[in-house]
């Protein structure tokens, strides 16, 4: 037994398939820094560039709104579209790609996303908008729980800044989104959603390049056996890492619905309470998807440094002080509070996501799967749930119903301690 630099246990023995897969293998010579960071930069713009075109669809929901007529609850609908499609393939993909990896898996579910942004340019009908909405979703689900494998393979050990520097890229991507919707499609309109047809034929060869490493690591693995240093596996029951994993999942939910309140649904608030134009409202939406980037950025590498756990209770309840006072809020105070809801927030998934892949780190792929796909489905359930709401009620009082979701937070409580037993 050994420990690597980062304070992971480590074994040189054999290890079974049942313990790691060859991707999960970690390579006992040192890694070729620069090439690593070239992966994980890649990966962070792809993931930057599949989220700006993502994040156009919610966007430009108030254009959609206003073009064919659409209630509170068919906007809803769209994000349920999208979610679902989204979560639905993940974990299979995940599952699949644990015991056969498919290193151009990214390529094909990028082509997914540029078929529907096309098709979402050219809808006509809330049918076709829900079509669209299902292709951008579908390429969801095969881009994520590959990309952040492939992350976590050229971590060097960092998982948790690999997590983040992998997820920073798509939060800033979704809060650019809407920033490009209030100065490109809103004035132009519909169709000028095809202009970003660029960003992704730009994802398509970044992610050709991340193909090709990722296919000579898997190559290297297969024809050049040696001594590999592997993760030692979780010394915790099975019930109780399924209940823990119940835990983050619940977490999870509080996050989204709450993140989900605000990505569909701010606009239409502070375009209700405040009077504010749907241009003003798209910026104010930019402030607070910018503070999300950020925050994403951080949960990683603070949970290397002082565990994950502790970056989770800090995430879900320090959060709650901030959305008790929301609702509460004038114009100013409303932007304000934006902001550090964003930021302590989002620092939240990454860790989220490292923990649950040392509780289970043979399945790094399955769980990173079922989370991303978890957080998109329940987001849009919680979408189309809260525009319900919103239609039955008002869109004021959506957040006041939402403020009490960090409490879940509670919850972590009931979460092992991986870095004592570590």
């Amino acid at each position: 037994m050994a420990t690597d630099s980062s304070g992971t246990t480590l074994a040189s023995d054999e290890v079974s398939p049942e313990i790691a897969s060859p991707v999960e293998v970690i390579d006992a010579k040192p890694h070729r820094t620069e090439l690593v960071i070239a992966i994980l930069g890649a990966l962070s713009i792809s993931h930057l560039l599949n989220d700006v075109m993502q994040s156009l669809l919610p966007a430009v929901y108030p254009l959609l709104k206003e073009n064919y007529s659409l209630s509170f609850f068919q906007v809803g609908l769209i994000t349920f579209t999208f979610q679902v499609t989204a979560s639905l393939l993940q974990p299979l993909v995940g599952m699949t790609t644990d015991r056969r990896p498919w290193p151009y898996s990214l390529v094909v579910g990028m082509g997914f996303t540029l078929l529907g942004l096309n098709l979402l340019a050219m809808a006509g009908s809330f049918g076709s908008i829900l079509i669209a909405a299902a292709m951008v979703g579908i390429g969801s689900s095969v881009f994520h729980p590959e990309a952040s494998r492939v992350a976590r393979i050229a971590s060097g050990g960092r998982y948790g800044f690999a997590q983040s520097l992998f997820q920073v890229g798509g939060n800033a991507g979704s809060a650019i989104g809407p920033l490009l919707a209030a100065f490109v499609v809103a004035p132009w309109g519909q169709l000028s959603i095809a202009w970003f047809s660029i960003g992704a034929i730009a994802a398509l060869l970044i992610l050709g390049y991340v193909g090709r490493w990722y296919e000579r690591h898997l190559n290297d693995l297969k024809t050049n056996p040696r001594r590999t240093a592997v993760e030692q596996t979780s010394t915790l029951t099975p019930a109780r890492v399924y209940a823990a994993v119940g835990v983050l999942l619940l977490l999870v939910f509080s996050k989204y619905i709450y993140l989900v309140s605000l990505s569909s649904y701010y606009t239409f608030y502070l375009m209700d309470k405040f009077d504010v134009p749907v241009q003003s409202a798209q910026l104010y939406l930019f402030i607070f998807l910018g503070a999300v980037a950020v925050g994403t950025l951080g949960g990683g590498p603070v949970g290397d440094r002082v565990g994950f756990k502790t970056v989770i209770w800090f995430s879900i309840l320090g959060v709650l002080p901030f959305t008790l006072i929301l609702p509460y809020a004038n114009l100013f105070w409303t932007a304000v509070l934006t902001v550090p809801i964003g930021l302590i927030l989002a620092s939240a998934f990454s860790a989220i996501i490292v923990y649950a892949q040392e509780l289970m780190p043979s399945k790094v792929g399955m769980i990173a799967g079922m989370f991303f796909g978890f957080a998109f489905g329940i987001a849009g359930i919680g979408a189309a749930a809260l525009g319900w709401l919103a239609d039955q009620t008002s869109i004021e009082y959506v957040y006041h119903v939402c403020s009490y979701l960090p409490l879940v937070g509670l919850l972590t409580a009931f979460l092992p301690n991986l870095e004592a037993r570590g």
